[in-house]
């Protein structure tokens, strides 16, 4: 099984939903942020997805870590991700560039759907409704 290390993050709007998206050619709903280069940090390779998906410039003082889970893959057969998972308040409107294709917002205390990447109903949902005290 192939493991791929991303960094994604929680984009919370001002009434509590939870920013998704969705790339090209694929079904499933997920957070945004993308894979960790060789040699980038898992900020830094967020910072730098987020800019290239949503044309989005966040501060890393933004950027709050929510915790590191392991899934199966969305979108790439025999993948497990490796993800660090932050969370931040979306600034302002957003709009899909690069590869995505479509944006949703979900409300945290609505029940996951089956369109949801695993990452998502298995652990981020979950640790965003009850989250460990620091």
């Amino acid at each position: 099984m192939k493991l791929l290390r991303i960094a994604a993050v929680c984009l919370i709007d001002d009434a509590g939903r939870l920013l998704l998206v969705r790339k090209r050619a694929t079904r499933a709903f997920m957070l945004p942020g993308g894979k960790i280069e060789a040699e980038e940090t898992p900020l830094a390779a967020l910072r730098r997805e987020l800019q290239e998906e949503l044309q989005l410039s966040l501060d890393e003082a933004a950027l709050t870590p929510l915790g590191r889970f392991r899934a199966p893959a969305a979108n790439e057969a025999d993948t497990e991700i490796d993800a660090q998972i932050y969370r931040a308040r979306l600034p302002h409107p957003v709009s899909p560039a690069a590869e995505l294709e479509e944006l949703r917002w979900h409300p945290r205390d609505t029940a996951a759907s089956a369109d949801l990447a695993p990452l998502l109903q298995l652990h981020v949902l979950p640790a965003l409704r009850h989250p460990t005290p620091a």
